[in-house]
This record gives structure tokens, sequence and C-alpha cells, in this order.
């Protein structure tokens, strides 16, 4: 499998994240075990996740998600074989949120032990603290780092603006830096990331890794009308993109599917990397689920494929 290297870290990705999210929600630990057994089995390596999966569910106190990746890492005795990125500073419960040093002290040490394993591949700043200076983030970062605890850190939801200062604060104080930017991107979310976000990461070689990536499951072309929505889980997002421009990228995507023998959500995956993506990120739920998303790493759009793509889906 051709890996790719996460910005000017040592991280080797496969061109598709599995997304963590769902374990625990939507997917039991036996199904996840399934997911994540096929999905190293089938060559590919990195695994997001974060502390608050699956805090929204009620009943849930957050930790679900990294406490099953956990649980299987030790009945497999795999650590080696995967990549494991997970993410702090959404709210835990009372004074547990944010990119404060003592918040990350403390954090990191609570996802180690519920993914029972001595080091984090890639810690992610969930979403960015204007509240904390950067310097404290990134120097508390720099301590886990020396301690073995972590070995790359990332950025997610973060501004342009805000993303250039980190990278700055890091520079001038030989601090360690953003190696990785998770956004909301995806062939119908565009605007937000292609504005500024796309040339900072290209001109600062920052691996990008986005979240959403067939936006909520609207991109696998399984939502067509309104009935289509019932009993879904993810319904409240999806009923926002179903206007004229999402059938009309709907229809792009049956129309590139078609001719390169594929589905919607492998030609939506496939978009992304030809943008420059190191690794989307995808959930799945069954293994039939997955077999169609593993399908994503073999196909390679024409340029006049994904000029239509891109045609099809500009922003307003």
């Amino acid at each position: 499998m051709n890996k790719r290297r996460l910005g000017n870290s040592k991280l080797e990705v496969a061109p598709w994240t599995l997304g963590g999210n769902v374990f625990g929600w939507t997917a039991d630990e036996p199904t996840s075990f399934k997911l994540l057994d096929a999905f190293v089995a089938a060559g590919m390596n990195c695994v997001d996740t974060a502390d608050v999966y699956s805090k929204w569910i009620p009943g849930h106190k957050g930790g679900e998600s990294e406490t099953i990746i956990g649980n299987w890492l030790e009945k497999r005795g795999n650590r080696d074989k995967v990549i494991i990125a997970t993410k702090l500073g959404v709210e835990m419960g009372p004074g547990d949120s944010g990119l404060s040093r003592a918040y990350i002290l403390r954090a990191v040490d609570r996802s180690l032990t519920r993914l029972k394993t001595d080091y984090i591949d890639l810690y992610q700043a969930h979403r960015d603290d204007a509240e904390t200076p950067m310097e404290e983030t990134l120097s508390a970062f720099g301590e886990l780092i020396k301690a073995g605890k972590v070995r790359a850190i990332g950025a997610s939801n973060f501004t342009a603006e805000r993303l250039r200062h980190a990278l700055d604060v890091s520079a001038k104080n030989n601090l360690p830096r953003y190696e990785t930017l998770q956004p909301w991107y995806n062939l119908y979310d565009r605007a937000e990331f292609e504005k500024e976000l796309a040339a900072l990461c290209q001109e600062e070689n920052i691996g990008v890794i986005p979240y959403f990536s067939l936006a909520s499951g609207f991109l696998t072309g399984k939502y067509r009308n309104e009935k289509d929505l019932d009993g879904r889980p993810r319904a409240y997002r999806v009923k926002d993109m179903m206007n004229e421009r999402g059938f009309r990228i709907l229809k792009a995507l049956d129309e590139a599917a078609a001719k390169s023998h594929a589905t919607p959500a492998q030609i939506a995956l496939a978009w992304l990397i030809a943008k420059g993506i190191a690794s989307p990120i995808a959930s799945a739920t069954t293994l039939e689920q997955f077999q169609e998303l593993l399908g994503s790493v073999h196909v390679t759009l024409s340029t006049e494929a994904v000029k239509e793509l891109d045609q099809a889906s500009a922003p307003s």
C-alpha cells in the first residue's frame, strides 16, 4: 500500500484513515473489532478518534471510542501495526477542556489509559483555544514528545490565521509544530478549506486528513429523498444538503462512478486524494461498507473527471 508521510513527521499513513467516531456509537465493540481487523488485514494503518467520542450519546461520558480501540489493541497485540490519532480539547466535563498545559497533561494520561498504550502517534488539538497562549500549548505538547508519550502533533478545526500563528510560534520558539490539519472538507463542503487553508497547508507541508469526507453519508448516494432520512442517526446533517447543488453533486458522482466502475462513495474519496489530501477520514459500521470504502484506494480519477466534479460542486 502506497503510504503518505504526514507533514515533516515520521508518520506514514495509507490513503484512507478509519474514523473511530462510530465505535461505541453506531458500531458496538464486536463490530468495531471486526472492522479494525479487516482494516489492518487490508494494509491500512491509521485510525482516528478523540477523547470526547461519543459523549453526545445519552448515558455516554466520552472515551467510549478510545476504550474500544484500547481493548482491541490489547487483545490483538498489534500496536506496531497501527497509527493511532486521537484528539483533545472539547469539553469532557467541568474544567476539562481547552489546551492549557495543565489540561493537556491530564488529558493525555487519560487517553493513554483508555487506549492501553504507552504512546499516541498523532495527538491533535480538537479545536482552537484562544484563551490559552499558543506558546503554552505547544510547549506542553513538546513535553509530551520529549517524554515519549506522543510522536507528532496536529490541529483540527483551526482557521488559516490561527494555524499560521501556531506555525510562527513553533518556529520562533523552537517548539514542535502542527504536522497535520484535520479540517471539515469534502465534495460538498469546500469553501472554508479551499479559501486559505489549502494553500497554507501546501506551502508549509502540512498533512491534511479531513473529517466528514463523505459529508455524513450524503456523498454515498444513499440519501436521494426525504424518505431516505427516516430513522437515520445523521439525518439532521444530511437534510440540509438535499438541495439543487447537492443533487447536482450526486449526479456528477453517479456519472463518474459509472465511467470508473466504482461507487459514488469511492469517487468522493478519490476526489479528495486527487486534491492532494493525505488520507481522508471515513467511517464504516458494517463490513460491507468497509469493503466499499476500501475500494476507493484503487480508484484514480482522470483530469477530466476531477474537472467535472469540481464544476458540479463549485461553492456558491
